[in-house]
């Protein structure tokens, strides 16, 4: 946190101007742009300064922005979090930690995504739906949140964090074992019944689980197609697939998943079924590519890393040039907390054009999580969330990842991070009113 981020108690009207724009639709730049967003955070102009009206009709006050020249663009997603745990952190050490600390931790962590650039975010696992709730009462800042609370896997696999003993090192909290078609159906009722926005389900082993290997298959094809079946009764709840090996993800395709999570073994047909289907990719290239330390992970863990590697490299490389539907997406704590968009380096590194990268990361993150009709654009209707960074980021991808070039984070039409205003002088303050549980 920065000296210029506070905390709100009334909207005001806004107005950015002196902005090159990039909107997150794929089209081009808009140089000397201006922004108007209404005083209940709608979207109501972006555009050319030249056409531009002379703020919000009938907002009072409004708030000026002055871009500075710098470049705005929509509220980034991240697709595949784990806002639970520290980075290089095992679920199991919340047993080491009172749990009060592990909310106060948490909480760091969300308002350090949001900083970094990210208004809205999944979380795959291990969050319960409590904290989507705080952020949306004000309790606490972060991004606006969808989480799978809990993984589904099967016994000794991936989602498997018992020891031989069978103690379940996170207490319960990351994982519902199911190894049977009713057992998946039941593990997904009690993840809905926990409030779950998303269904995540382990079709491969892992990189980080000590007992198999990520081309190991997970859940059946069967128990997949029931847990698509059973979120489908439930209101068509998304189904995400943590998937690496070929076999996996051709499982999970087939079963009917909504994404495949890593993808790192991506192959040719697997990619033709996704294209087909309409699957999405979100390839955490932020987990497969940082933190590979033989100092500080298990044995088995780098091992795995280090030989998947290039595999990653290449089939990631296709699936770009074949026009994969790609979203956003680090797997932090994995991979490290609050700068997350390293992650658009890491396409653009494997053959993404920036603009598309920008994209991913806005506009179809957005459609994964079914938000596009709200969020990912900066288009007149759309709720205002959007960010303002220094430079260009089609020239230099790299500016995105640098918290400290992302001058400006406004979220719901709520300025949640500013370093633009004069030094000494308070930025307007930045969250709704706290609602007393």
């Amino acid at each position: 946190m920065t000296d210029a981020t506070t905390h709100e108690t009334a909207r005001t009207a806004l107005r950015v101007h002196h902005a090159r724009l990039i909107d997150g639709t794929g089209a081009s730049p808009v140089d000397d742009a201006v922004v108007t967003v209404d005083a209940e955070g709608t979207i109501t102009y972006a555009g050319p300064a030249a056409t531009a009206p002379s703020g919000p009709e009938g907002a009072s006050p409004v708030r000026d922005v002055d871009a500075g020249g710098r470049t705005v663009l929509p509220g980034f997603f991240d697709c595949h979090v784990h806002l639970a745990y520290a980075h290089r952190a095992h679920p199991g050490r919340h047993g080491e930690l009172d749990p009060v600390l592990v909310t106060y931790d948490t909480a760091t962590r969300l308002r350090q995504t949001l900083d970094a650039g990210i208004t809205t975010a999944r979380d795959l696992g291990g969050l319960s739906a409590g904290y989507r709730t705080a952020v949306e009462t004000g309790r606490i800042v972060g991004p606006r949140l969808h989480t799978a609370v809990r993984i589904i896997g099967h016994t000794g696999g991936h989602a498997d964090f018992r020891l031989l003993d069978g103690t379940d090192l996170t207490g319960g909290e990351m994982a519902d074992l199911a190894d049977t078609v009713d057992e998946a159906r039941l593990a997904v009722r009690k993840v809905l019944r926990a409030g779950a926005d998303v269904i995540k389900i382990c079709a491969t082993g892992g990189m980080a689980s000590p007992y198999d290997q990520p081309e190991d298959e997970g859940l059946l094809e069967e128990e997949i197609r029931a847990v698509v079946d059973e979120a489908r009764r439930h209101g068509g709840t998304p189904v995400a697939a943590h998937a690496q090996g070929t076999a996996g993800i051709i499982n999970a395709i087939r079963g009917g998943v909504t994404s495949i999570e890593h993808g790192y073994g991506l192959d040719e047909r697997a990619l033709e079924m996704a294209g087909e289907r309409g699957v999405f990719v979100v390839p955490t290239l932020s987990a497969a590519f940082t933190s590979i330390d033989k100092n500080t992970m298990p044995e088995y863990q780098y091992q795995k890393k280090t030989r998947w590697a290039g595999i990653t490299k290449e089939n990631i490389s296709r699936a770009i040039e074949r026009g994969a539907r790609v979203a956003l997406g680090t797997d932090a704590a994995i991979a490290p907390h609050g700068v997350n968009l390293k992650e658009l380096g890491h396409l653009v590194n494997l053959g993404m054009d920036p603009m598309a990268a920008i994209v991913a990361g806005t506009r179809t993150s957005a459609e994964l999580l079914g938000l596009a009709d709200r969020l990912g654009t900066l288009v007149p209707g759309r709720t205002a969330d959007l960010i303002i960074c220094d430079g260009d980021p089609l020239t230099d991808i790299g500016i995105l990842g640098d918290p400290a070039h992302v001058v400006c984070v406004v979220q719901d039409g709520v300025v949640r991070k500013d370093l633009l205003s004069p030094a000494g002088t308070p930025a307007t303050p930045a969250a709704p009113a706290v609602r007393q549980p």
